[in-house]
């Protein structure tokens, strides 16, 4: 869905929460493919036995992308991505969780290298079926300011 927003249209503290997603054992295989990590923690159920999850856990960076995927579903066409900062992973995600995230606007600035922008900062949790934070990171946006 399309909102078209200037930055002057956000206002703090407002939250949107996404629809959730099951993480599945194709999303293990696939990730480990596109980005070469086939590290034992994420792919070799025997030895994740002898740890202490017990079981295999997700890559961070696929948390990271399906986290931020979810919240895709609304599109501004006057914003764009800056960066992530503050990247967190404080619990593991398993095969069989259900994540969901929840954006927070937790700042406002105006842009001090780019007239006509400001800068938006979208504080992005990621939660389990447990709604334990999986996911925690700082989506900062450039916005255009209403001219």
């Amino acid at each position: 869905m399309e909102i078209e927003q200037c930055y002057e249209d956000y206002t703090l503290g407002d939250t949107r929460k996404t629809n959730g997603r099951t993480i599945t054992e194709t999303d293990f295989v696939v990730h480990a493919g596109h980005t070469g990590d086939f590290f034992p923690h994420h792919m070799d159920t025997e030895f994740c036995k002898t740890l202490p999850f017990g079981q295999r856990i997700a890559h961070g960076t696929m948390t990271f992308a399906i986290g931020v995927g979810l919240t895709a579903t609304q599109i501004n066409p006057r914003a764009f991505t800056y960066g992530y900062e503050r990247l967190r992973f404080p619990k593991p995600v398993f095969i069989g969780d259900t994540i969901h995230t929840v954006v927070t606007i937790g700042a406002m600035k105006l842009d001090p290298k780019r007239d006509g922008f400001g800068q938006v900062v979208e504080k992005t949790e990621t939660f389990n079926q447990r709604g334990e934070t999986v996911m925690y990171c700082e989506h900062i946006l450039l916005v255009e300011l209403r001219k």
